[in-house]
């Protein structure tokens, strides 16, 4: 049997048991599964090794209540902090234009969205995006471009009269 095998024949016979223990410990189900997760992830990075275990289900096991309690204790930090800064600001604009452009800014691609929210929202000057994100002036300015069109595209009306020439009744008449 290969390390593989291994690894798949002990995810399909203890993946649900290691879950059902780990949400005994987090007390969070999605908790417990992305701890689980990750422990699977970690035997995949070196299978000849996890292989040769004694007891594969165990290391997995402790693997997953160390990922649970690292997570654990980055959360209770940042849960401190987030109360000194105080609540998060209220977003006020709740337009219908303002929604619309929230509901197409989701419909572009990350790298789209990423260089429209850094240079519009954040107020980042091209070279600052490229150095951020790691790629060249010229990317950056592709991609805002490239979003800019999209985003008239998803945001522009459609033209009424296309509607009405479609065999739609028109209110008026």
């Amino acid at each position: 049997m290969s390390d593989g095998d291994l690894i798949a024949d002990l995810y399909a016979g203890s993946f649900r048991r290691l879950v059902v223990q780990l949400y005994a410990v987090t007390g969070d189900l999605s908790e417990a599964q992305e701890a689980v997760q990750e422990a699977f992830t970690k035997a995949l990075v070196a299978p000849g090794r996890f292989a040769r275990l004694d007891n594969p289900e165990a290391w997995l096991r402790r693997v997953a209540v160390n990922v649970a309690r690292s997570r654990h204790r980055r959360r209770r930090v940042l849960d401190r902090l987030l109360l000194r800064i105080g609540p998060p600001p209220v977003v006020a604009d709740r337009s219908p234009e303002h929604l619309a452009l929230l509901a197409a800014m989701r419909e572009l691609p990350q790298a789209q969205r990423t260089a429209l929210g850094l240079h519009y929202l954040v107020d980042l000057p091209v070279d600052e995006i490229a150095a951020t994100l790691g790629v060249s002036a010229g990317t950056v300015k592709s991609r805002l471009s490239r979003g800019r069109q999209a985003l008239a595209a998803l945001l522009t009306e459609p033209d009424v009269t296309a509607s009405t020439s479609q065999g739609r009744i028109d209110a008026r008449s």
